[in-house]
């Protein structure tokens, strides 16, 4: 098993590591970090916003986003994320996935020097 394996993509809620790092480098995506302030002291990826999954819901219109735009939510294995994109679109955000694996498949597959805990 490699580590593409390891993580089974929903591709209605789940988007890969490469996708994210495409979507960043073309401008169609905006990364959001939902891990706690503890977590992104250890690691963070440069360029991605910073809202707590326990504010999410109430700030996620601060973020600019038109219909073309996809946000990818991130936390440390993709469980939280998953759950919290979920929620978003049942509340009609369509167009927001989880990152498949999290900042952990970040680290792993896109950006070793990210640091794994």
């Amino acid at each position: 098993m490699n580590g593409r394996d390891r993580y089974q993509i929903d591709p209605a809620y789940e988007i890969s590591v490469e996708q994210v790092r495409e979507g960043l480098d073309s401008g169609s995506m905006v990364l959001i970090d939902i891990r706690e302030a503890k977590e992104l002291a250890i690691a963070s990826i440069e360029g991605a916003l910073w809202i707590p999954m326990g504010e999410l819901g109430a700030r996620i219109n601060e973020v600019d986003i038109d219909e073309d735009t996809t946000v990818a939510l991130i936390c440390h294995t993709g469980r939280r994320s998953l759950s919290a994109a979920v929620a978003l679109q049942r509340a009609g955000f369509e167009e927001v996935r989880s990152v498949a694996g999290g900042i952990e498949a970040w680290s792993l597959r896109i950006d070793p020097s990210v640091p794994r805990y």
